[in-house]
Protein backbone atom coordinates (compact mmCIF):
# COMPACT_ATOMS: atom_id res chain seq x y z
CA UNK A 1 0.00 0.00 0.00
CA UNK A 2 1.06 3.40 -0.79
CA UNK A 3 -0.45 6.83 -1.06
CA UNK A 4 1.53 7.17 -4.72
CA UNK A 5 -1.23 6.41 -6.19
CA UNK A 6 -3.48 9.54 -4.90
CA UNK A 7 -0.81 11.71 -5.25
CA UNK A 8 0.45 11.05 -9.23
CA UNK A 9 -3.79 11.61 -9.94
CA UNK A 10 -4.01 15.09 -7.88
CA UNK A 11 -0.68 15.84 -10.04
CA UNK A 12 -2.73 15.25 -13.13
CA UNK A 13 -6.17 17.03 -11.93
CA UNK A 14 -3.63 19.83 -11.26
CA UNK A 15 -1.88 19.78 -15.01
CA UNK A 16 -5.59 18.68 -17.05
CA UNK A 17 -7.72 21.55 -18.08
CA UNK A 18 -10.11 20.44 -14.85
CA UNK A 19 -11.05 24.02 -12.87
CA UNK A 20 -8.58 22.72 -10.27
CA UNK A 21 -5.11 24.68 -9.29
CA UNK A 22 -2.50 23.88 -7.16
CA UNK A 23 -3.87 25.96 -4.55
CA UNK A 24 -6.89 23.59 -4.81
CA UNK A 25 -5.04 20.59 -3.79
CA UNK A 26 -6.08 19.80 -0.42
CA UNK A 27 -9.63 20.27 -1.26
CA UNK A 28 -9.54 18.16 -4.21
CA UNK A 29 -7.84 15.23 -2.49
CA UNK A 30 -10.55 15.51 0.70
CA UNK A 31 -13.18 14.66 -1.99
CA UNK A 32 -11.38 12.06 -3.57
CA UNK A 33 -11.05 10.35 0.52
CA UNK A 34 -14.34 11.09 0.12
CA UNK A 35 -15.16 9.09 -2.93
CA UNK A 36 -12.40 6.29 -2.10
CA UNK A 37 -12.23 5.78 2.01
CA UNK A 38 -9.52 7.30 4.21
CA UNK A 39 -5.97 5.28 4.05
CA UNK A 40 -3.57 4.30 1.76
CA UNK A 41 -4.73 3.47 -1.74
CA UNK A 42 -3.52 0.86 -3.83
CA UNK A 43 -0.52 1.08 -6.14
CA UNK A 44 -1.09 1.39 -9.66
CA UNK A 45 -0.11 -0.95 -12.82
CA UNK A 46 0.83 2.39 -14.85
CA UNK A 47 1.20 6.28 -14.64
CA UNK A 48 -1.91 7.14 -17.14
CA UNK A 49 -4.81 8.71 -15.62
CA UNK A 50 -6.63 5.51 -15.49
CA UNK A 51 -4.30 3.50 -14.28
CA UNK A 52 -4.31 5.56 -11.35
CA UNK A 53 -8.19 5.49 -11.11
CA UNK A 54 -8.64 1.98 -11.37
CA UNK A 55 -5.97 1.76 -8.46
CA UNK A 56 -8.71 4.34 -6.53
CA UNK A 57 -11.45 2.16 -7.79
CA UNK A 58 -9.83 -0.80 -6.01
CA UNK A 59 -8.60 0.85 -3.27
CA UNK A 60 -12.22 1.65 -2.71
CA UNK A 61 -13.70 -1.84 -3.03
CA UNK A 62 -11.41 -2.43 -0.13
CA UNK A 63 -12.14 0.07 1.76
CA UNK A 64 -15.80 -0.97 1.39
CA UNK A 65 -16.99 2.02 -0.24
CA UNK A 66 -18.25 0.38 -3.11
CA UNK A 67 -19.16 -2.96 -3.97
CA UNK A 68 -17.16 -4.83 -6.69
CA UNK A 69 -20.06 -4.71 -9.45
CA UNK A 70 -19.49 -3.43 -12.79
CA UNK A 71 -21.74 -0.61 -11.87
CA UNK A 72 -20.49 0.76 -8.81
CA UNK A 73 -17.12 0.41 -10.52
CA UNK A 74 -17.96 2.30 -13.69
CA UNK A 75 -20.22 5.34 -11.47
CA UNK A 76 -17.05 5.83 -9.24
CA UNK A 77 -14.57 5.42 -12.26
CA UNK A 78 -16.61 8.35 -14.13
CA UNK A 79 -16.58 10.61 -10.59
CA UNK A 80 -13.10 10.41 -10.55
CA UNK A 81 -12.58 11.36 -14.24
CA UNK A 82 -14.71 13.95 -13.70
CA UNK A 83 -12.36 15.91 -11.18
CA UNK A 84 -10.10 15.76 -14.45
CA UNK A 85 -13.02 17.70 -16.44
CA UNK A 86 -13.50 21.09 -16.95
CA UNK A 87 -17.24 22.46 -16.17
CA UNK A 88 -19.69 22.57 -19.01
CA UNK A 89 -19.43 26.47 -19.67
CA UNK A 90 -15.10 26.27 -19.08
CA UNK A 91 -15.35 23.42 -22.04
CA UNK A 92 -17.52 25.05 -24.22
CA UNK A 93 -15.63 28.50 -23.48
CA UNK A 94 -12.29 26.41 -24.67
CA UNK A 95 -14.13 24.81 -27.62
CA UNK A 96 -15.24 27.76 -29.43
CA UNK A 97 -11.93 29.89 -28.59
CA UNK A 98 -9.91 27.08 -30.43
CA UNK A 99 -12.52 27.30 -33.59
CA UNK A 100 -11.64 30.70 -34.03
CA UNK A 101 -8.13 29.11 -34.95
CA UNK A 102 -9.55 27.02 -36.99
CA UNK A 103 -12.92 23.85 -36.55
CA UNK A 104 -9.88 21.03 -35.99
CA UNK A 105 -8.16 23.03 -33.84
CA UNK A 106 -11.28 22.94 -31.77
CA UNK A 107 -12.31 19.33 -32.75
CA UNK A 108 -8.99 17.73 -32.12
CA UNK A 109 -9.12 19.18 -28.26
CA UNK A 110 -12.21 18.15 -27.44
CA UNK A 111 -11.30 14.25 -28.73
CA UNK A 112 -8.24 14.11 -26.99
CA UNK A 113 -9.96 15.52 -23.57
CA UNK A 114 -12.71 12.96 -23.91
CA UNK A 115 -9.89 10.46 -24.47
CA UNK A 116 -7.83 11.70 -21.15
CA UNK A 117 -11.04 11.57 -19.15
CA UNK A 118 -11.78 7.99 -19.97
CA UNK A 119 -15.42 9.26 -21.89
CA UNK A 120 -14.42 7.57 -25.06
CA UNK A 121 -13.63 3.98 -23.73
CA UNK A 122 -9.71 3.78 -25.77
CA UNK A 123 -8.87 0.28 -23.94
CA UNK A 124 -12.37 -1.23 -24.68
CA UNK A 125 -12.21 0.15 -28.28
CA UNK A 126 -8.70 -1.60 -28.35
CA UNK A 127 -10.05 -5.23 -28.01
CA UNK A 128 -12.40 -4.64 -31.16
CA UNK A 129 -11.56 -7.12 -34.17
CA UNK A 130 -10.71 -4.58 -37.21
CA UNK A 131 -9.50 -6.06 -40.65
CA UNK A 132 -10.30 -4.94 -44.45
CA UNK A 133 -11.48 -7.26 -46.95
CA UNK A 134 -11.73 -7.19 -50.84
CA UNK A 135 -14.72 -7.93 -52.23
CA UNK A 136 -17.21 -7.68 -55.13
CA UNK A 137 -18.08 -4.89 -53.75
CA UNK A 138 -14.77 -3.30 -53.89
CA UNK A 139 -12.63 -2.62 -49.85
CA UNK A 140 -15.01 -3.06 -46.88
CA UNK A 141 -14.27 -2.75 -43.37
CA UNK A 142 -14.91 -5.59 -40.59
CA UNK A 143 -15.54 -4.95 -36.87
CA UNK A 144 -16.26 -7.76 -34.17
CA UNK A 145 -17.47 -5.10 -31.55
CA UNK A 146 -15.90 -5.96 -28.12
CA UNK A 147 -16.05 -2.57 -26.69
CA UNK A 148 -19.13 -2.23 -25.05
CA UNK A 149 -18.79 -4.18 -21.72
CA UNK A 150 -20.84 -7.38 -21.24
CA UNK A 151 -24.47 -6.80 -19.40
CA UNK A 152 -24.04 -7.23 -15.99
CA UNK A 153 -26.88 -9.87 -14.64
CA UNK A 154 -26.74 -8.73 -10.89
CA UNK A 155 -27.36 -5.27 -12.03
CA UNK A 156 -30.01 -6.55 -14.40
CA UNK A 157 -32.12 -8.29 -11.50
CA UNK A 158 -31.48 -5.22 -9.17
CA UNK A 159 -32.88 -2.35 -11.55
CA UNK A 160 -36.05 -4.56 -11.79
CA UNK A 161 -36.51 -3.27 -8.31
CA UNK A 162 -35.67 0.15 -8.78
CA UNK A 163 -37.97 2.88 -9.07
CA UNK A 164 -38.40 4.33 -12.35
CA UNK A 165 -37.60 7.72 -12.52
CA UNK A 166 -37.56 8.25 -16.63
CA UNK A 167 -34.20 10.73 -15.69
CA UNK A 168 -32.94 11.27 -18.37
CA UNK A 169 -35.00 10.10 -20.75
CA UNK A 170 -32.65 8.30 -22.99
CA UNK A 171 -29.15 8.20 -23.69
CA UNK A 172 -29.07 10.88 -25.95
CA UNK A 173 -30.68 13.48 -24.11
CA UNK A 174 -28.86 16.43 -22.48
CA UNK A 175 -29.45 15.39 -19.08
CA UNK A 176 -27.22 13.22 -19.13
CA UNK A 177 -24.51 15.83 -19.04
CA UNK A 178 -23.05 14.94 -15.64
CA UNK A 179 -25.43 11.73 -14.36
CA UNK A 180 -23.93 9.98 -11.73
CA UNK A 181 -25.25 6.98 -13.14
CA UNK A 182 -27.50 3.99 -11.26
CA UNK A 183 -27.94 0.16 -12.15
CA UNK A 184 -28.60 -0.46 -15.54
CA UNK A 185 -28.02 3.07 -16.73
CA UNK A 186 -24.46 4.62 -17.62
CA UNK A 187 -22.15 6.62 -15.68
CA UNK A 188 -21.83 10.37 -17.04
CA UNK A 189 -20.65 12.38 -14.63
CA UNK A 190 -17.28 13.10 -17.21
CA UNK A 191 -19.66 13.61 -19.89
CA UNK A 192 -19.23 17.07 -21.85
CA UNK A 193 -21.37 18.21 -24.41
CA UNK A 194 -20.44 21.29 -26.87
CA UNK A 195 -23.57 23.40 -27.80
CA UNK A 196 -24.04 24.58 -31.24
CA UNK A 197 -26.99 26.36 -33.38
CA UNK A 198 -28.43 24.24 -35.94
CA UNK A 199 -31.67 25.67 -38.16
CA UNK A 200 -32.20 28.37 -35.00
CA UNK A 201 -32.38 25.58 -32.64
CA UNK A 202 -29.83 24.30 -29.76
CA UNK A 203 -27.91 21.25 -30.91
CA UNK A 204 -25.02 19.08 -29.07
CA UNK A 205 -21.99 18.37 -30.24
CA UNK A 206 -20.52 14.67 -28.04
CA UNK A 207 -18.30 12.01 -28.76
CA UNK A 208 -19.51 8.28 -29.02
CA UNK A 209 -18.21 6.80 -25.81
CA UNK A 210 -17.35 3.18 -27.43
CA UNK A 211 -16.34 4.58 -30.77
CA UNK A 212 -17.18 2.21 -34.00
CA UNK A 213 -14.78 4.68 -36.40
CA UNK A 214 -11.63 7.48 -36.18
CA UNK A 215 -13.42 10.04 -33.71
CA UNK A 216 -17.03 9.14 -33.62
CA UNK A 217 -18.95 12.22 -33.25
CA UNK A 218 -22.53 12.66 -31.94
CA UNK A 219 -25.05 15.60 -32.95
CA UNK A 220 -28.30 15.89 -30.99
CA UNK A 221 -31.17 17.61 -30.97
CA UNK A 222 -31.90 19.63 -27.25
CA UNK A 223 -35.49 18.86 -27.93
CA UNK A 224 -36.28 15.03 -26.88
CA UNK A 225 -38.19 14.14 -30.62
CA UNK A 226 -38.16 11.37 -32.83
CA UNK A 227 -35.78 11.14 -36.10
CA UNK A 228 -36.91 12.47 -39.02
CA UNK A 229 -35.42 12.69 -42.55
CA UNK A 230 -36.88 15.83 -44.69
CA UNK A 231 -35.89 19.26 -45.58
CA UNK A 232 -34.58 20.10 -42.09
CA UNK A 233 -32.34 17.41 -41.72
CA UNK A 234 -30.63 17.54 -45.01
CA UNK A 235 -30.05 21.13 -44.32
CA UNK A 236 -28.40 19.69 -40.66
CA UNK A 237 -26.26 17.67 -42.06
CA UNK A 238 -24.77 20.30 -44.66
CA UNK A 239 -24.50 22.73 -42.11
CA UNK A 240 -22.50 20.55 -39.78
CA UNK A 241 -19.97 19.78 -42.82
CA UNK A 242 -19.58 23.40 -42.74
CA UNK A 243 -19.24 24.05 -39.73
CA UNK A 244 -16.42 21.30 -39.37
CA UNK A 245 -15.47 20.71 -43.05
CA UNK A 246 -13.05 18.26 -41.93
CA UNK A 247 -15.83 15.82 -40.69
CA UNK A 248 -18.62 14.08 -42.57
CA UNK A 249 -21.91 13.48 -41.12
CA UNK A 250 -25.43 11.35 -41.54
CA UNK A 251 -28.25 10.10 -40.91
CA UNK A 252 -29.72 6.94 -39.70
CA UNK A 253 -33.11 6.53 -41.40
CA UNK A 254 -36.56 7.36 -39.43
CA UNK A 255 -37.92 4.01 -40.04
CA UNK A 256 -37.72 0.52 -38.38
CA UNK A 257 -35.82 -2.05 -39.82
CA UNK A 258 -33.59 -0.29 -41.80
CA UNK A 259 -33.36 2.43 -38.93
CA UNK A 260 -31.08 3.03 -36.24
CA UNK A 261 -31.34 1.39 -32.66
CA UNK A 262 -32.48 5.21 -30.85
CA UNK A 263 -35.13 6.66 -33.39
CA UNK A 264 -37.07 8.39 -30.55
CA UNK A 265 -34.27 11.16 -29.82
CA UNK A 266 -33.44 12.90 -33.04
CA UNK A 267 -29.57 12.72 -33.88
CA UNK A 268 -26.63 12.51 -36.54
CA UNK A 269 -23.46 10.06 -36.43
CA UNK A 270 -19.96 12.14 -37.66
CA UNK A 271 -17.10 12.09 -37.11
CA UNK A 272 -13.21 11.79 -39.44
CA UNK A 273 -13.09 8.73 -41.40
CA UNK A 274 -13.53 8.38 -45.10
CA UNK A 275 -15.56 5.61 -45.22
CA UNK A 276 -15.71 2.84 -48.48
CA UNK A 277 -18.56 4.02 -49.92
CA UNK A 278 -17.33 7.60 -50.25
CA UNK A 279 -14.67 6.17 -51.90
CA UNK A 280 -17.02 4.76 -54.83
CA UNK A 281 -16.56 5.98 -58.17
CA UNK A 282 -20.09 6.95 -60.11
CA UNK A 283 -21.50 4.68 -62.32
CA UNK A 284 -23.10 7.44 -64.24
CA UNK A 285 -24.99 10.71 -64.09
CA UNK A 286 -28.18 11.65 -64.22
CA UNK A 287 -30.31 14.89 -64.82
CA UNK A 288 -32.28 16.44 -61.65
CA UNK A 289 -33.07 19.68 -63.25
CA UNK A 290 -31.65 21.81 -60.38
CA UNK A 291 -29.37 24.37 -60.85
CA UNK A 292 -25.49 24.18 -59.64
CA UNK A 293 -26.07 20.20 -58.93
CA UNK A 294 -24.64 17.00 -60.33
CA UNK A 295 -26.24 13.77 -59.54
CA UNK A 296 -24.91 10.27 -60.14
CA UNK A 297 -25.44 6.66 -59.35
CA UNK A 298 -22.48 5.48 -57.29
CA UNK A 299 -21.03 2.12 -57.59
CA UNK A 300 -22.37 -0.04 -54.48
CA UNK A 301 -24.53 -2.73 -53.39
CA UNK A 302 -26.78 -0.35 -51.77
CA UNK A 303 -28.71 2.42 -54.12
CA UNK A 304 -26.71 5.59 -53.69
CA UNK A 305 -27.31 8.69 -55.43
CA UNK A 306 -24.48 11.26 -54.54
CA UNK A 307 -25.04 14.93 -55.19
CA UNK A 308 -22.57 17.45 -55.62
CA UNK A 309 -22.46 21.54 -55.46
CA UNK A 310 -20.61 24.20 -54.22
CA UNK A 311 -24.09 25.77 -52.63
CA UNK A 312 -25.66 23.77 -49.95
CA UNK A 313 -28.88 24.96 -50.52
CA UNK A 314 -29.10 23.64 -54.00
CA UNK A 315 -27.81 20.13 -52.49
CA UNK A 316 -31.01 20.30 -50.42
CA UNK A 317 -33.41 21.31 -52.82
CA UNK A 318 -32.18 18.66 -54.73
CA UNK A 319 -32.14 16.07 -51.96
CA UNK A 320 -36.04 17.50 -51.31
CA UNK A 321 -36.89 16.23 -54.50
CA UNK A 322 -35.62 13.13 -54.67
CA UNK A 323 -36.87 12.25 -51.38
CA UNK A 324 -40.95 13.37 -52.01
CA UNK A 325 -40.91 11.09 -55.12
CA UNK A 326 -39.17 8.21 -53.49
CA UNK A 327 -41.32 8.28 -50.12
CA UNK A 328 -44.89 7.47 -52.88
CA UNK A 329 -42.55 5.86 -55.24
CA UNK A 330 -43.45 1.56 -56.40
CA UNK A 331 -42.36 -0.55 -58.72
CA UNK A 332 -43.80 -4.20 -58.17
CA UNK A 333 -41.11 -5.77 -60.57
CA UNK A 334 -38.75 -5.23 -58.52
CA UNK A 335 -41.02 -5.43 -55.05
CA UNK A 336 -40.66 -2.03 -54.08
CA UNK A 337 -43.68 -0.30 -52.53
CA UNK A 338 -44.47 3.17 -51.28
CA UNK A 339 -47.14 1.45 -48.88
CA UNK A 340 -48.81 -1.45 -47.59
CA UNK A 341 -52.18 -1.08 -45.74
CA UNK A 342 -51.76 2.31 -45.18
CA UNK A 343 -48.03 1.84 -43.51
CA UNK A 344 -45.01 3.93 -45.11
CA UNK A 345 -42.00 2.14 -46.01
CA UNK A 346 -39.79 4.23 -47.57
CA UNK A 347 -37.18 6.42 -46.88
CA UNK A 348 -33.45 7.72 -47.12
CA UNK A 349 -30.38 7.40 -45.17
CA UNK A 350 -28.12 10.44 -46.14
CA UNK A 351 -24.78 10.70 -45.77
CA UNK A 352 -22.65 14.65 -45.77
CA UNK A 353 -19.16 15.84 -46.30
CA UNK A 354 -17.01 17.89 -48.18
CA UNK A 355 -14.66 17.26 -51.40
CA UNK A 356 -12.55 20.57 -51.73
CA UNK A 357 -14.69 23.51 -52.12
CA UNK A 358 -17.64 21.13 -52.82
CA UNK A 359 -20.30 19.35 -50.89
CA UNK A 360 -21.82 16.01 -51.37
CA UNK A 361 -24.57 15.15 -50.38
CA UNK A 362 -25.21 10.90 -50.36
CA UNK A 363 -28.83 9.56 -50.75
CA UNK A 364 -29.25 5.99 -50.13
CA UNK A 365 -32.63 4.90 -50.77
CA UNK A 366 -34.31 2.45 -48.00
CA UNK A 367 -38.01 0.33 -47.69
CA UNK A 368 -38.40 -1.50 -44.98
CA UNK A 369 -41.09 -4.09 -45.90
CA UNK A 370 -41.29 -7.52 -44.97
CA UNK A 371 -42.93 -10.93 -46.46
CA UNK A 372 -43.58 -13.81 -45.68
CA UNK A 373 -40.20 -15.19 -47.66
CA UNK A 374 -38.22 -12.24 -45.78
CA UNK A 375 -39.90 -11.98 -42.18
CA UNK A 376 -37.11 -9.83 -40.84
CA UNK A 377 -37.26 -7.70 -44.36
CA UNK A 378 -37.05 -7.88 -47.64
CA UNK A 379 -34.17 -5.48 -48.05
CA UNK A 380 -32.60 -6.79 -44.87
CA UNK A 381 -29.72 -9.24 -44.45
CA UNK A 382 -31.78 -12.71 -45.25
CA UNK A 383 -31.73 -15.89 -43.09
CA UNK A 384 -29.18 -17.37 -45.01
CA UNK A 385 -26.00 -14.48 -44.26
CA UNK A 386 -28.05 -14.08 -40.56
CA UNK A 387 -25.23 -16.35 -38.71
CA UNK A 388 -22.82 -13.40 -39.03
CA UNK A 389 -25.08 -10.57 -39.43
CA UNK A 390 -28.88 -10.59 -38.28
CA UNK A 391 -29.01 -7.04 -36.77
CA UNK A 392 -30.26 -3.67 -38.71
CA UNK A 393 -28.42 -2.29 -41.46
CA UNK A 394 -27.82 1.67 -40.29
CA UNK A 395 -25.87 4.46 -41.19
CA UNK A 396 -22.11 2.74 -40.50
CA UNK A 397 -22.59 -0.25 -42.24
CA UNK A 398 -24.52 1.64 -45.20
CA UNK A 399 -21.39 3.08 -45.85
CA UNK A 400 -19.30 0.05 -45.82
CA UNK A 401 -18.11 -0.52 -42.31
CA UNK A 402 -19.50 -4.03 -40.53
CA UNK A 403 -20.24 -3.86 -37.02
CA UNK A 404 -21.14 -7.48 -36.19
CA UNK A 405 -21.70 -9.00 -32.67
CA UNK A 406 -19.12 -9.56 -30.35
CA UNK A 407 -20.15 -13.31 -30.42
CA UNK A 408 -18.21 -13.93 -33.51
CA UNK A 409 -15.03 -13.71 -31.88
CA UNK A 410 -15.44 -17.18 -29.90
CA UNK A 411 -17.50 -18.68 -33.01
CA UNK A 412 -15.02 -18.47 -35.59
CA UNK A 413 -12.45 -19.32 -33.24
CA UNK A 414 -14.27 -22.62 -33.54
CA UNK A 415 -14.90 -22.10 -37.15
CA UNK A 416 -11.18 -21.79 -37.38
CA UNK A 417 -10.51 -25.05 -35.83
CA UNK A 418 -13.18 -27.07 -37.96
CA UNK A 419 -11.94 -25.64 -41.10
CA UNK A 420 -8.06 -27.14 -40.38
CA UNK A 421 -9.79 -30.25 -38.81
CA UNK A 422 -9.25 -29.81 -34.85
CA UNK A 423 -11.64 -30.66 -32.38
CA UNK A 424 -13.76 -28.07 -31.90
CA UNK A 425 -17.22 -26.67 -30.93
CA UNK A 426 -18.75 -24.96 -33.79
CA UNK A 427 -22.21 -23.80 -34.35
CA UNK A 428 -24.60 -25.39 -36.21
CA UNK A 429 -26.03 -22.30 -37.91
CA UNK A 430 -22.15 -21.96 -39.53
CA UNK A 431 -22.24 -25.18 -40.96
CA UNK A 432 -23.01 -25.24 -44.12
CA UNK A 433 -21.13 -21.79 -44.62
CA UNK A 434 -17.55 -23.31 -43.37
CA UNK A 435 -18.42 -26.65 -45.65
CA UNK A 436 -18.60 -24.46 -48.36
CA UNK A 437 -15.43 -22.80 -47.46
CA UNK A 438 -13.69 -26.45 -47.67
CA UNK A 439 -14.71 -27.07 -50.77
CA UNK A 440 -13.06 -24.05 -52.61
CA UNK A 441 -10.23 -23.93 -50.45
CA UNK A 442 -6.87 -25.62 -50.01
CA UNK A 443 -6.97 -24.18 -46.26
CA UNK A 444 -3.85 -24.85 -43.90
CA UNK A 445 -3.46 -23.34 -40.23
CA UNK A 446 -1.27 -20.63 -41.87
CA UNK A 447 -3.80 -19.17 -44.40
CA UNK A 448 -6.76 -20.25 -42.39
CA UNK A 449 -7.14 -16.84 -41.07
CA UNK A 450 -7.05 -14.71 -44.19
CA UNK A 451 -9.49 -17.09 -45.81
CA UNK A 452 -12.09 -16.75 -43.13
CA UNK A 453 -11.73 -12.58 -42.74
CA UNK A 454 -12.12 -12.74 -47.06
CA UNK A 455 -15.15 -15.11 -45.93
CA UNK A 456 -16.57 -12.65 -43.58
CA UNK A 457 -16.06 -9.69 -45.90
CA UNK A 458 -17.69 -11.55 -48.77
CA UNK A 459 -21.01 -12.26 -46.12
CA UNK A 460 -20.75 -8.59 -45.41
CA UNK A 461 -21.24 -7.52 -49.26
CA UNK A 462 -23.86 -10.04 -49.76
CA UNK A 463 -25.37 -8.54 -46.27
CA UNK A 464 -25.53 -5.37 -48.31
CA UNK A 465 -26.56 -6.53 -51.64
CA UNK A 466 -29.59 -7.73 -49.59
CA UNK A 467 -30.08 -4.37 -48.25
CA UNK A 468 -30.03 -2.63 -52.08
CA UNK A 469 -33.31 -1.42 -53.32
CA UNK A 470 -32.51 -1.32 -56.67
CA UNK A 471 -30.57 -4.55 -57.72
CA UNK A 472 -26.91 -4.20 -59.41
CA UNK A 473 -28.06 -6.52 -62.05
CA UNK A 474 -29.52 -5.68 -65.37
CA UNK A 475 -33.36 -6.03 -64.15
CA UNK A 476 -32.58 -3.48 -60.38
CA UNK A 477 -30.82 -1.04 -62.91
CA UNK A 478 -33.64 -0.93 -65.41
CA UNK A 479 -35.68 0.05 -62.57
CA UNK A 480 -33.57 2.37 -60.56
CA UNK A 481 -33.17 4.11 -64.17
CA UNK A 482 -37.20 4.21 -64.70
CA UNK A 483 -37.37 5.73 -61.12
CA UNK A 484 -34.59 8.36 -62.35
CA UNK A 485 -36.52 9.30 -64.94
CA UNK A 486 -39.21 10.67 -63.53
CA UNK A 487 -37.08 12.63 -61.28
CA UNK A 488 -36.89 15.54 -64.10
Amino acid sequence: MTPDTLHKFLAAIVASPSPYTALDRQYVENRIYALIGDGATQQATGEDPIDLVNALVATAIDHHKINDTPSEREILEAQLMDLMTPLPSALNRGFWDRYQISPSAATDWFYQLSRANNYIKTRNIARNVVFDAQTAAGKLEITINLSKPEKDPKAIAAARNQPKTGYPLDQLCMTNEGYLGRLGYPARSNHRIVRLTLGGETWGFQYSPYAYFTEHAIFLSQEHRPMKIDQHAFTNLLEIVRQFPTYFVGSNADLPIVGGSMLSHDHYQGGKHTFPMMQAPLDREFDLDVPGVTAGVVQWPMTDLRLRGAKPENLVNAAVKIMAHWVDYSDESVDVRAYTDGTRHHTITPIAYRDGKDFVLDLVLRDNQTSDQYPDGIFHPHQDVQHIKKENIGLIEVMGRAILPARLKAEMAEVTKYLVGQPNQMAEMHRDWADQLKQTHQITPDNVTTILHQAIGDVFARVLADAGVFKRDAQGQAALDRFLSQLV
